[in-house]
């Protein structure tokens, strides 16, 4: 259950970049830019999308406008995952997984 949400990722030209289409808008016309996790304290979708991110430990900084999100990486790492946190992001039940009933 929640709403899934469609991410395109494309390539960039500059190495160590990646970014993500998103078929949601998450910061309107404002720029959120987090260097890292500490940045991340505020409870809006572009805080919690960037927290995710930053359990990678390929996550160097994260950068969204609008329904666009860029990352970029450590060197020598990898974006592997970071396209399935973003889809996840408003999925709150997953399959197997007992919702808490109180």
């Amino acid at each position: 259950m929640g709403q899934p949400i469609t991410v395109t990722e494309k390539p960039s030209k500059r190495s160590g970049i990646v970014r993500f289409d998103l078929n949601r808008v998450l910061t309107g016309m404002g720029h959120e830019e987090y260097r890292s996790a500490a940045d991340t304290a505020g409870h809006r979708p572009p805080d919690l999308l960037a927290r995710r991110l930053f359990e990678h430990d390929s996550v160097k900084a994260v950068h969204i406008y609008g329904n666009e999100v860029t990352v970029e990486l450590h060197p020598w790492k990898s974006a592997e995952g970071l396209k399935e946190s973003i889809e996840g992001l408003y999925t709150h039940y997953l399959p197997g997984v007992q919702p808490f009933t109180g």
